[in-house]
């Protein structure tokens, strides 16, 4: 294991997304995944960053308590922001067409909030990447849904596929982020246990 640090640790991931999983893969990471049964809730009154980090500590801590002490847990939540408000993961075909084309030809804001946690540390941080969207047709729009079926991602689009080739134009910031991992903050923030 490339983190020395991390060997008297149980490493858990507590997300089902299949996206994090092969990010923490590629870091050389030996971990679990064991994954939250929290409702995904927040206060209204949180803003753009505050949300995905109190998400991912409502997952840490949830998975930490079941498992244990020994444990150290990754937990990550992504939104996507546009327009001072959330957009979540579209439940319905129709859903996933209004959410593309209200992200069409603009710009858009993709937040992962992360937690890391064990029984004595607790670490909390964001990441911010800015996403501009070229003006995406009826037709491409409905291929992408078909072909990918973007149910489980937040905006309803996953930026490692099709519509990523075709329809980004431009970030700032994680390329990573944007999958539901800032990778490299997250391997900065396990260098401290």
């Amino acid at each position: 294991m490339v983190l020395q640090n991390l060997e008297n640790y149980r490493l858990v991931l507590a997300s089902k997304s299949p996206r994090r999983k092969h990010l923490l893969e590629e870091l050389g990471l030996n971990f679990e995944v064991h994954v939250s049964d929290v409702k995904e809730y927040f206060p209204p009154e949180l803003g753009m960053t505050a949300i995905p980090e109190y998400l991912a500590e409502l997952k840490a801590t949830a998975v930490r308590k079941q498992l244990g002490d020994n444990c150290l847990v990754i937990a990550a939540d992504t939104i996507v922001w546009k327009d001072e408000e959330v957009l979540g993961k579209p439940a319905t075909k129709q859903e996933a067409i209004d959410l593309l084309k209200h992200l069409s030809g603009s710009q858009h804001q993709v937040i992962t909030g992360v937690n890391i946690q064990s029984a004595n540390r607790k670490y909390s941080f964001h990441a911010v990447t800015e996403v501009w969207f070229d003006e995406l047709a009826d037709d491409e729009i409905e291929y992408y849904i078909e072909r990918c079926q973007p149910y489980d991602k937040a905006g309803g689009y996953g930026i490692q596929e099709w519509i990523g080739f075709v329809g980004v134009n431009k970030i700032e910031g994680s390329f990573f982020n944007v999958m539901g991992l800032p990778v490299h903050k997250v391997y900065q923030f396990l260098k401290k246990f």
